[in-house]
Formats: C-alpha cells, sequence, structure tokens
C-alpha cells in the first residue's frame, strides 16, 4: 500500500513561544516511543495506539501535535518516520549543538560517560574543573580544562550548552560566566534555582530530588488506595 506524501509545515518561531511547557516536555518521549516502532519495522500508528504506550490520551496527543500542523491524515493515521524526524526537527536534533560541562564529578562523569549526547545529535567539546589533579586529563575522551578559562573558551568555540554539575554556592557566577560568554542555554544539576533574566538564554533547571519525591507521592497514592480496597 503507497503511503499518503506529507510535508512538514513550518512552525514560526512567535508559534513556538505559545506551546505550552507540558506539550514541550512530550515531544521527546513521542520521540523515544516513535523511535522504538521504527526499530520494529512499524510504518504506521495512530493516537490510539501511542495513547497506549505512554499513557496519554488519545485527544491529548492529537492536541499535542495539532500544535505543530498534526502531522497525521485522516484514515491513514500517522506516518511513524515522518513523525519521528518532524519531532527529532521541532527538538533541534540537527542543528547540531555543542555542549560543555562544568564540574569533572561523579555527575559530570556519569553524563559524558552516557550516549544522550551523541544520540541527539549535541558535540561534546570540553570539561572544566578546579582540581589541578583533573585538569589536563580527559574522561571518555573528554579534555579537561581550568574552569578559569570557561568563557575564553566557550566564546571561541561558539559553544551553545553549558551543564553545571558544580556545587550550589558555586553555580550563580558559573552560570552569569556562561552567559556573558554567549552561550545559549543551561542544563543546571546544581540543586539551585538559576535565573537569568537579564540575559538572553535558556535554563533548564533539574532537581533530581523532585523527581524521587514526585515518585514517593506515587508509592504513597499506591499504598493509601490499597489500604481502602481492604
Amino acid at each position: 500500500m503507497k503511503q499518503p506524501t506529507q510535508e512538514a509545515a513550518p512552525i514560526s518561531a512567535s508559534k513556538r513561544e505559545t506551546v505550552p511547557p507540558a506539550v514541550i516536555r512530550r515531544l521527546p518521549r513521542y520521540h523515544r516511543y516513535l523511535g522504538e516502532m521504527l526499530r520494529r519495522g512499524k510504518l504506521r500508528t495512530s493516537s490510539s495506539e501511542l495513547s497506549q504506550c505512554m499513557g496519554v490520551t488519545s485527544s491529548q496527543i492529537r492536541q499535542d501535535l495539532n500544535y505543530f500542523g498534526g502531522f497525521g491524515q485522516q484514515g491513514y493515521g500517522y506516518n511513524v518516520k515522518f513523525l519521528h524526524d518532524s519531532i527529532a526537527d521541532l527538538l533541534g536534533m540537527e542543528e547540531g549543538f555543542s555542549v560543555v560541562v562544568i564540574g569533572a564529578g561523579n555527575l559530570g562523569r556519569a553524563l559524558v560517560h552516557s550516549h544522550m549526547f551523541e544520540h541527539r545529535g549535541i558535540t561534546r567539546l570540553a570539561m572544566f574543573d578546579v582540581d589541578p589533579r583533573l585538569i589536563g586529563t580527559e574522561i571518555n575522551g573528554i579534555p579537561v580544562y581550568d574552569a578559569r578559562t570557561l568563557g575564553t573558551f566557550c566564546r571561541e568555540n561558539g559553544v551553545d550548552i553549558g551543564v553545571l554539575t558544580t556545587p550550589k554556592d558555586e553555580a550563580p557566577l558559573v552560570a552569569e560566566t556562561l552567559a556573558k560568554a554567549g552561550v545559549s542555554g543551561i542544563w543546571n544539576f546544581s540543586n539551585m534555582e538559576i535565573t537569568l533574566p537579564e540575559y538572553d538564554i535558556a535554563i533548564e533547571n533539574m532537581h533530581m530530588g523532585d523527581s524521587l519525591m514526585a515518585l514517593c507521592y506515587g508509592l504513597k497514592t499506591k499504598k493509601l488506595l490499597q489500604k481502602e480496597k481492604k
């Protein structure tokens, strides 16, 4: 059966800014599940099938995708590869972004040893630390430089993303150094909420403890439900 031809409708920058954060946070999940479908050789899917995979209602999925043009065709559903590639484009996976990691401790090391950057088209350029025992070494092939050279390196190499794995008390100064050097985004693992309204920079504050407590909430709710059923 011949598959219908589809073309991605470009979405303007102003329209992108109006997309609710909750929708944006679901896009990587769509991309991941669609990638799994592709690996199984699946050619097309439906909002109902995606709903079963993701635990999101069919209507929510259609509403999410309609922010970006819909992507589907009535009576056919979604072309899996087209939707997968379109979401990758929305997420900037073809932009060739670059990243540096500040802090070569356990978390920083874990991040550069993972494949998450390369799988998303992001190039790892360098790590930075204050420990003289680490400066001049390599971690998983990534050079570790003196943290005092961070701003100069970012300016000279046009770094897009800075990953903060520093102690909380050091994070604000490092974040400002990144912003002044022209870095476009910060992925912050310092357990401190960082905002830099005076700079044109995107910041994603990650709080792993918050995620753990959300899980604990789910566990407690489950226990309460089990008690109520007894």
